[in-house]
């Protein structure tokens, strides 16, 4: 997108300044993202989103401002700022909150005040983004999850995902399948563990939540002055679901001693002293709303996350890495290997994930 096309853009909402500098923010991978700075002193974030994955940006938009405004609420009533504890969709000159345009869908975010995000962080930034997390979940607690829509469907569905990698690996396409039997094996002979969310939300014995399902450290923001984290941002995947997901993937994802494809596997373990700061940051906002089971199986949401995202690598590695952008020859293998490695790891450490959780859990 040219500077023209965004200054024109930015000038049909109700931005009350004109942009004067224009950044590009290269941290995202789906949506293409800057940051402007305008003439009124205030500073907003420019998405074009990415309809190819999220195609149905209405709904998408009606998402955002039902989790929103809900949220701004609570802290409203707690006497807090809204526009630094969650996001501000911007409206449109037309009153809308998204724009169609000839490059596509469009929206502008009030950027938070003050804050920053991080890429990697110490334990105790760890911590704080858990506990932003588990504040997240809390104030979403009383909120209507069925109300909102499937962003991406069946999104954590391990059981979909697990029958969608059974017939990557029957099809074959590359001649691949040969060469990974072992991990595929690892795989199949987990099948239990892909029906552990999955089941115990269908017969209710998990309750249905409102939940992020994108807990990476960058999608908190962190205040400059104290480091305390203030605002999850990154709504774009907000759906029903299980809290399982949120704890398991951001275990998966924060938890991690190595790169997502780092290829020597000596390197790959989850490192419990992170697991434990996670998991003490994350209950100290939610141990008193999360159910017992809940509780119980946030251990086993770890692997189930890390199980589920190790056989979308694997499957898209065999249908032609069609999915997943890769910048060399077998990236998706490697990512899926140390998916697999955490898993393992993950396993041998079981009781020792549920000793710490237990100590926090209420």
């Amino acid at each position: 997108m040219t500077n023209e096309f965004i200054i024109s853009t930015a000038a049909k909402f109700k931005l009350g300044g004109k942009p004067v500098e224009i950044i590009p923010i290269h941290t995202g991978h789906i949506n293409r993202t800057y940051r402007l700075n305008c003439t009124n002193g205030s500073s907003y974030i420019f998405q074009k989103v990415n309809t190819d994955i999220f195609t149905q940006p209405k709904q998408l938009t009606e998402n955002i401002l039902a989790v929103t405004e809900f949220i701004r609420g609570k802290l409203s009533t707690l006497g807090k700022d809204p526009d630094r504890g969650t996001l501000s969709l911007m409206p449109t000159e037309d009153g809308e909150h998204m724009l169609m345009t000839e490059e596509g869908c469009i929206r502008i975010y009030k950027a938070v005040p003050g804050a920053h995000s991080v890429d990697s962080a110490t334990p105790e930034l760890f911590e704080n983004a858990a506990a932003a997390f588990g504040r997240f979940q809390n104030m979403l607690g009383d909120f209507p999850a069925a109300t909102l829509h499937e962003s991406i469907p069946q999104f954590h569905d391990t059981v979909k995902r697990l029958n969608d990698f059974k017939d990557a690996l029957a099809a074959d396409k590359m001649g691949r399948a040969a060469s990974v039997k072992a991990e595929a094996d690892f795989i199949l002979a987990r099948e239990t563990l892909c029906h552990v969310a999955v089941d115990a939300l269908a017969t209710g014995e998990l309750p249905l939540r409102v939940t992020h399902n994108d807990t990476k450290l960058n999608n908190i923001m962190f205040d400059d002055a104290t480091d305390e984290a203030i605002c999850v941002i990154d709504l774009d995947t907000v759906m029903p679901g299980s809290v399982l997901y949120d704890f398991g993937d951001a275990i998966r994802f924060g938890a991690s001693t190595a790169a997502e494809d780092e290829p020597d596997l000596s390197l790959v373990e989850c490192d419990m002293n992170l697991y434990e700061h996670f998991t003490r940051g994350f209950l100290s906002e939610t141990a008193d709303t999360l159910t017992k089971r809940e509780c119980e199986l946030l251990p086993e949401s770890a692997m189930l996350l890390t199980l589920e995202c190790g056989m979308r690598f694997l499957g898209d590695y065999l249908n032609g890495d069609v999915y997943f952008s890769t910048s060399r020859e077998g990236q998706n293998l490697d990512r899926a290997r140390t998916q697999l490695k955490l898993v393992a790891d993950m396993e041998s450490k079981l009781d020792l994930m549920r000793k710490i959780t237990a100590g926090y859990s209420k």
